[in-house]
């Protein structure tokens, strides 16, 4: 018996989607179609036998990113003649085989877990049976096919109609590259003509409750190719969501139950009102099924349809089960009754909607001052193999590979910056084209070198740095028998180094002996990179052969776990994140794409968890994973920027934050130890950037507004790492080791956690808010005691009161005498000149005297 396998892909999505690529389909021996869709779900056949597991990857979704599983079934024991979706239970599919059986198959949100019941079907040998076949009638006669513009093909079509807007979509499994897919309103005979890349192996369509009604999509179907699942979605023309393009649609609660039916009983399921609160949203559950061999159907309970909640409940239950399976929507479900939510509750919506952010995502990468640059580098070896990272650096000094006979290495101390002189400067004399290079993460002095030659040379670098050129290794150590790939020091054993090679083999050796200790076999093409697991105890590889490998080099030289990696012979890279549990591959998809592909260690051989698209570039992006703040930079030899990831354990298992970007190619990044950041300036990650004539420092910071506390949240106790824990003897003979831990915060600096918190200041209300509350009298008074506080209330003398009056007898003198000259001197004002003010509250005469040069006040001027 043929067995067969298919693929049930979940989408959360209400949007419309991108191709969804590497998925495999299987053979076309199916009878039925190959693909059949529901709201969350997708299922198609796969060319996978025998195999299940869980496949997770995003795809842009309008401006969000959703994750999807990949599930593959392989309970089936025989050839897939056809398999649907309940229309009532996005997570039931209903598959049967060749094999004359029937099964249920249940797949449970936010897990890759999935439960199925298989049903015996009685033989219909002995029987008659007859099929019947109907014409498609149209204007001309005969039966409806597909033609080409050279050939006649008479080939059955695939028919799939949408009761709602009465569209008919028409599609037939062709070889040729041109597919025909036919739209059509049945009650008028225009007809629309679809074209698509690919050949069809099947068609489906979407349900209406995932359309995006918001942009006038009124169709969407899926079309399953070789190598892809390629949306074809069909939008009416239109600014804003119309009514009429939207009649009320089929809800997923079911009508009646099985024993219902067959009593006779006969009811609609009832329809929703289709807006863009109620379809627009993905309708997501959490389940909590039990599925066994034997079930019941019980008529599951009342529901009122409500608007912006799926309602429907499963047939499926256990045997001590009396009720439907309750299933609690999620805070993505929309409207949980018929009130609008509160403010916090639709942020939390939004929240949910959009997914977790990192704190990392706001990180900046500036290049320090040219104080710190070293300038004026000559000869740079340009091609070193892809399988190398070009240079290498530890915290005194960097190795710089050049493009000189003899295969020299230039060596320079960070901590002698500045322009190098044109002169010739000291060198080591590796005498062949370097392949890869490292230094000792436990001796600053001593750097690797890998040669064309198949050997590898263990140099000494002198305190202080190159003096003289330097012409005899320390050490040579000869096994393979060929050309090496790259070379990797062991990250707890001191003097134990592993190394690959064309020979496909990777061998390991003790530098205290100089002794090859053991090979490591299993490799059928060419390694593209290793790595150490953060404990030392495993080694990870990936090779051209497609293949992602584990090997436990103390208890077997064959691989102890084995998992699918990425294809193609473009070159790839592997580093272990999240403390060991998973494995972090980078390389190229099928259509020559850089992507990232992350693996469980539990479960490799079921292939990636998760995967994430890069760019399109021909250099593989090389990984450096910081275990403190796990972030994952990426960068290639020639890009101009810096991929910068948080790794989290649990989906989404990707949080992409701001990259960094440089003017002009660099030729590689090699990063520094954690204790070299700056702390004080929220400094999380420090690399040296190689460009064609210079080594700039980089730091990555994050922006915080207390920087005068030390950012506890995110430099937490960093490993020592430059300290080994054990030899590489003892490590070969079982024991194991830990690095200590250190803390980064200055003796002056407080944690922020400790940090006082600050105290609200209180904002007073404007002056209208106190007014509004008072009377007009209240008004008055206040208006009337700001004047006097302004302009005071005082009873002070007026300033003319302080002067000192006349005697009467020279008042009454002046006065009669005034009166003499006016009588008498009526033009003539010789002596006396008379004038008069009046004042508002008293008449005051002034009298000018020539004779006494004074003036006089009355004080009885009023009477006057």
């Amino acid at each position: 018996m043929e067995s067969e396998s298919f693929a049930v892909m979940k989408f959360c999505s209400s949007l419309s989607t991108g191709w969804i690529g590497n998925i495999r389909a299987g053979a076309m021996n199916s009878l039925g179609n190959h693909i059949k869709s529901s709201c969350r779900l997708v299922a198609f056949n796969t060319e996978h036998v025998c195999l299940l597991k869980s496949y997770n990857f995003y795809f842009p979704v309008h401006h969000f990113s959703f994750s999807l599983f990949f599930y593959f079934l392989s309970c089936l024991s025989d050839l897939v003649t056809d398999f649907d979706f309940s229309p009532f239970d996005d997570n039931v599919l209903a598959t049967c085989s060749a094999d004359e059986t029937v099964s249920l198959g249940l797949f449970y949100q936010d897990s890759n877990v999935s439960e199925f019941i298989v049903l015996c079907l009685w033989a219909c040998k002995g029987e008659s049976s007859n099929v019947y076949f109907f014409e498609w009638c149209t204007p001309s006669g005969g039966l409806a096919v597909l033609t080409s513009n050279k050939f006649l093909f008479l080939r059955s079509l695939i028919p799939l109609f949408d009761p709602d807007s009465g569209l008919l979509v028409l599609s037939g499994k062709i070889e040729v590259t041109e597919l025909l897919i036919f739209v059509s309103f049945l009650v008028c005979p225009s007809v629309s003509h679809c074209l698509t890349e690919s050949s069809t192996r099947g068609i489906a369509m979407v349900p209406k409750l995932a359309l995006d009604v918001a942009s006038c999509e009124v169709l969407r179907v899926l079309q399953l190719t070789d190598k892809y699942i390629v949306p074809v979605s069909y939008h009416v023309p239109r600014k804003d969501f119309h009514e009429d393009l939207y009649p009320d649609t089929v809800g997923q609660t079911a009508a009646t139950t099985a024993e219902e039916w067959w009593k006779g009983e006969n009811r609609q399921v009832q329809t929703k009102y289709s807006t863009p609160v109620t379809l627009s949203l993905t309708f997501c559950f959490s389940l909590s099924y039990s599925v066994s061999p034997h079930f019941n159907c019980p008529a599951p309970a009342p529901q009122e349809v409500q608007v912006g909640c799926s309602t429907s409940s499963s047939p499926l239950t256990s045997p001590s089960s009396s009720a439907a399976p309750s299933r609690s929507p999620s805070s993505t479900s929309g409207l949980s009754s018929g009130f609008l939510p509160s403010p916090s509750q639709s942020t939390r919506a939004i929240q949910s909607m959009l997914g977790p952010s990192s704190k990392f995502r706001h990180v900046q990468g500036s290049i320090l001052h040219r104080d710190t640059h070293i300038t004026n580098l000559r000869g740079l070896n340009l091609t070193t193999p892809g399988e190398s990272d070009g240079f290498c650096a530890n915290r005194q000094r960097v190795a710089v590979p050049l493009a000189i006979a003899g295969g020299q290495i230039a060596v320079f101390e960070l901590s002698r910056p500045g322009k190098l002189p044109d002169t010739a400067l000291p060198t080591i004399q590796n005498t062949v084209s370097v392949a890869d290079l490292a230094w000792d993460p436990f001796d600053p002095h001593r750097l690797a070198v890998a040669g064309d030659d198949a050997k590898i040379r263990v140099w000494q670098v002198p305190d202080g740095g190159l003096t003289d050129t330097v012409t005899e290794p320390k050490c040579v150590l000869q096994g393979h028998t060929e050309k090496i790939y790259s070379i990797s020091f062991h990250p707890l054993a001191s003097g134990l180094l592993a190394t690959s090679s064309y020979d496909m083999s990777v061998r390991l050796w003790n530098l205290s002996s100089g002794q090859e200790v053991k090979v490591l076999k299993g490799h059928q093409d060419q390694i593209f990179g290793m790595a150490w697991s953060p404990d030392g105890q495993l080694l990870a590889t990936v090779c051209k052969d497609g293949k992602v490998r584990i090997y436990d080099p103390r208890r077997s030289d064959e691989p102890t776990k084995e998992g699918p990696g990425p294809e193609g012979p473009r070159g790839a890279r592997v580093v272990w994140v999240c403390g060991g549990q998973y494995l972090l591959v980078s390389g190229f998809d099928s259509r020559s794409e850089r992507q990232l592909y992350l693996y469980s260690t539990q479960t490799l051989s079921s292939g990636p968890i998760a995967t994430t698209p890069a760019d399109v570039s021909p250099s593989t992006l090389i990984p450096f994973y910081d275990p403190d703040t796990s972030l994952l930079f990426l960068t290639g030899k020639g890009d101009t920027r810096v991929y910068i990831f948080e790794i989290l354990p649990d989906s989404p298992y990707f949080l992409e934050c701001s990259s960094f970007s440089s003017s002009e190619p660099h030729k590689g990044f090699s990063f520094l130890p954690k204790t070299e950041c700056d702390v004080r300036d929220v400094e999380i990650a420090r690399a040296l950037k190689l460009t064609k004539n210079s080594i700039e420092p980089v730091a990555f910071r994050v922006p915080r507004v207390k920087k005068e506390f030390f950012q506890d949240d995110i430099f937490p106790d960093t490993a020592v790492c430059w300290e080994s824990t054990l030899t590489g003897s003892a490590w070969l003979s079982g024991s194991n080791g830990q690095h200590r831990k250190m803390s980064l915060r200055p003796k002056d600096m407080a944690p922020v956690s400790e940090a006082p918190k600050d105290v609200p200041v209180r904002k007073y209300l404007p002056s209208s808010v106190y007014l509004d509350e008072k009377t007009d009298e209240q008004k008055k008074e206040e208006l009337l005691s700001a004047m006097v506080a302004k302009l005071g209330n005082r009873e002070d003398p007026l300033p003319q009161e302080s002067f000192q009056g006349v005697d009467d007898e020279e008042w009454v003198r002046g006065l009669s005498h005034a009166h003499t000259h006016t009588h008498t001197h009526t033009h003539t004002h010789t002596h006396t000149h008379t004038h008069t003010h009046t004042h508002t509250h008293r008449c005051v005469i002034l009298q000018f005297n020539g004779e006494r040069g004074n003036s006089q006040i009355s004080p009885q001027g009023e009477s006057l």
